[in-house]
């Protein structure tokens, strides 16, 4: 009854506010809207980002997503040519309003909807005519619905180029709620009810200075998270909030979604968007993970009560030490090996203090990527392993580093220490002192990032959830087992003399070992393509032809030694200038690509594969309801563990056919591009990055099978075939 009660009220207060209580011929003329854009040009691939802007005179005001008890949110109803689709909106933080009772969700003054476009590969060139009709409801004193049709144009060619309002909208993508794994949020019921309405306790830690905080909820069909917040406790660095929670059905919510949102003492607010299982009495959503298989088991049970720091430094070692044979780390154990065949020469000792050269190059490397996770996590950001190839400087950066090394290695050119800045990372991978040794050790550590191995992923997920002494602790120590091998075959020279003496063979192996390098710079060159596009690939190829072309003429012209040296530099330096300035400032615009969002990229479908869905909470959970099996694989391009369990065990015809005869659905989670979602995800599993690899049984209820980082097709199609079995018949004779 009190239900039905609430639910006619509310349609009531909403009759009012879209005007069929108003005066006839009251007129929606305090809200202004226009569609921008953040790039005037674009290519086909890319995906630009739109804003509706709202502009709201005196104390007029919209509505959030959520318009609370009396508003209603605002609408975009998009009329797009073909091959030009429209992502959801991405909503600012709203302010809270409260008024003769009633909570809303509001923007005042100024909102800036965000909404992401993505244009198809193979949309022909050409003007595009870009159509929308905004409906929204505004209020003051009384509330009238108000609408507009906008238009804009985009030009889609061969290059993407930033707007007018490109610097606007990049600000408005600030303002949108992140997520944070500092947080470690959690939701449970505080006591049982007979009625339809049950407390909930919602809490998360925060800084000291935090001086309020609130929880804005997401609307929902089934439940209502009411506006009234009460704070309970004092315990510092943590807020506990009650919210009562009023249910429209037979069942309470399994979780809640929405943001929490605090101010500081300066009146500076932060939010972040969260989704949290809701537990009994303070259960907390990590504790929900079941054991796996036999293979993962180990995983899963160190995940529980039972971790502690030296077990899980003794993963970080085995892990470590099991990059060494990992595929990613390949082209650099072949320059060791090299550089083993040089060092026969040298004395025992020599040998050793470069092996230890070696080491501390690994170890400082994981020490800098330690203190990158713990300056994204106090940033409020989510770190994961490998997050540096979610970024396309990163790329671009590590694609012209290794081409260099591949073309030392060819014998393009060499550097003296007189050759200047221009290569001499490059150079450093084939010299053998003790700058070529450091250099091995951070290019192998950069290398590695892209592969996790078995346990590695358990001592990761335990990292990341620590203070900064220990993720720096627990890095180092993944170092030192990366490093390891070498250390002990530099101590036992004996161990060695399966390597052949030196000789001219040695300057064949070294141009031999060019080509494994040129093949890590095409796949970084590939891993480009869900940043800057299929053209955008063209362009970057174009600027390694171009630095090929500079590197050679310097090692032709001035290293060898030519009548007119200072022309060859001067053509050097002016094609790496031109090279720089003409294809990533003005073709790229690589500082900050603009309006691109995620690419196609592991979410392609392979022919004739698995029909992959793409995952996201809501997709999920609409999966689960319908009662079938789900698989759920969180992937990257840039992750060969996940590439290898893909061609291996998971788009496989066994796998296909098992999908299929236990009528399951499979989700994809790109990870490829940075997803807070996906982010939440991985931290409520315990892994620290991609792969992970989930096999839900029917039911909503239903707990997960969290399958081990590296996949074969028995793993696969056997928790398949038990997700799908039938559960036990209790109290059977």
């Amino acid at each position: 009854m009190i239900c039905f009660v609430m639910r006619f009220v509310r349609i009531c207060v909403l009759i009012a506010a879209m005007g069929l209580l108003c005066p006839t011929g009251f007129a929606a003329e305090h809200t202004q809207a226009r569609l921008l854009l953040a790039v005037e040009s674009a290519r086909p691939g890319d995906v630009v980002m739109a804003a509706v802007e709202l502009r709201m005179e005196g104390n007029w005001h919209t509505y959030w997503r959520n318009g609370g008890d009396s508003g209603a949110p605002t609408k975009i109803a998009w009329q797009l040519p073909e091959g030009i689709t429209a992502g959801a909106i991405q909503w600012p933080v709203p302010e809270k309003d409260v008024t003769a009772g009633l909570t809303t969700y509001v923007y005042r003054h100024e909102a800036m909807l965000l909404v992401p476009l993505t244009i198809a590969e193979g949309v022909p060139a050409g003007t595009r005519e870009l159509r929308a009709r905004i409906s929204w409801l505004e209020c003051d004193e009384v509330c009238v619905p108000g609408s507009a049709e906008v238009q804009t144009s985009l030009l889609v060619g061969s290059e993407t180029k930033p707007s007018t309002e490109a610097d606007r909208i990049r600000t408005s993508q600030k303002k949108i709620p992140g997520t944070s794994l500092s947080l470690n949020p959690e939701a449970f019921w505080e006591s049982g009810s007979d009625s339809d309405t049950r407390p909930l306790m919602i809490r998360w830690k925060t800084s000291p200075d935090t001086a309020t905080a609130d929880f804005y909820p997401y609307a929902t069909d089934d439940f209502e998270v009411s506006g009234p917040t009460e704070r309970v406790g004092s315990e510092a660095g943590i807020i506990t909030l009650r919210k009562p929670v009023l249910r429209f059905g037979d069942t309470w919510p399994t979780q809640v979604r929405g943001l929490l949102v605090t101010q500081n003492s300066e009146a500076r607010m932060t939010a972040y968007e969260v989704t949290m299982p809701v537990g009994v009495s303070g259960e907390t959503q990590a504790a929900q993970v079941p054991e796996l298989n036999k293979q993962g088991s180990m995983e899963a049970r160190v995940g529980g009560a039972a971790k502690s720091l030296w077990k899980m430094l003794v993963l970080a070692f085995v892990g470590g030490l099991i990059l060494n044979i990992m595929p990613c780390v390949l082209p650099v154990i072949a320059l060791k090996v090299l550089g083993f065949v040089n060092q026969s020469r040298e004395s025992p000792g020599r040998v050793r203090q470069l092996s230890g050269i070696y080491a501390l190059g690994v170890v400082t490397s994981f020490l800098a990527l330690a203190a990158v996770v713990i300056g994204v996590q106090q940033a409020g950001r989510a770190a994961s392993w490998g997050m540096q190839f979610q970024n396309p400087q990163f790329l671009i950066g590590m694609t012209v580093l290794v081409t260099l090394v591949a073309l030392n290695l060819f014998g393009l050119f060499e550097i003296t220490l007189s050759g200047g800045a221009m290569g001499a990372a490059s150079n450093l991978a084939s010299k053998e002192g003790a700058g070529g040794a450091f250099f091995h050790g951070v290019l192998a550590t950069a290398l590695a990032t892209p592969c996790t191995a078995p346990f590695l992923g358990v001592a990761l997920g335990f990292a990341f959830s620590q203070p900064p002494g220990i993720i720096a602790l627990m890095f180092a120590t993944i170092g030192l087992g990366l490093a390891m091998p070498y250390v002990v075959l530099s101590w036992n020279p004996s161990w060695l003399r399966f390597i052949p003496k030196p000789g001219v063979w040695m300057l064949k192996f070294k141009i031999a070992m060019g080509f494994p390098m040129l093949a890590t710079a095409f796949w970084l060159l590939w891993l480009s393509s869900s940043h800057f596009g299929r053209n955008g690939i063209l362009w970057i190829g174009i600027f390694l032809v171009l630095i090929a072309m500079a590197v050679w003429i310097w090692g032709d012209f001035v290293q060898k030694g030519s009548s007119r040296r200072s022309l060859a530099v001067a053509c050097s330096l002016a094609i790496l200038a031109g090279a720089y300035f003409f294809v990533l400032e003005k073709q790229l615009h690589w500082r900050a690509p603009v309006g691109l969002d995620r690419m196609a990229g592991s979410g392609q479908q392979v022919a004739g594969g698995i029909s992959w869905e793409t995952w996201s909470p809501e997709a999920l959970m609409g999966a689960r309801t319908t009662g079938r099996p789900v698989l759920v694989d969180f992937t990257a391009d840039w992750c060969v563990t996940c590439q290898v369990n893909k061609r291996t065990s998971l788009e496989i015809p066994a796998v296909r056919e098992k999908l299929k005869s236990v009528n399951a659905i499979a989700l994809l989670g790109d990870y490829t591009s940075e997803d807070a979602a996906i982010a939440a995800e991985l931290k409520r599993y315990e892994r620290a990055g991609v792969p992970l690899v989930l096999v839900y049984p029917p039911g909503v209820d239903s707990k997960p099978y969290v399958l081990p980082e590296i996949l074969t097709p028995d793993i696969v199609l056997g928790y398949l075939e038990k997700a799908a079995a039938p559960p036990p018949v209790a109290g059977g004779s």
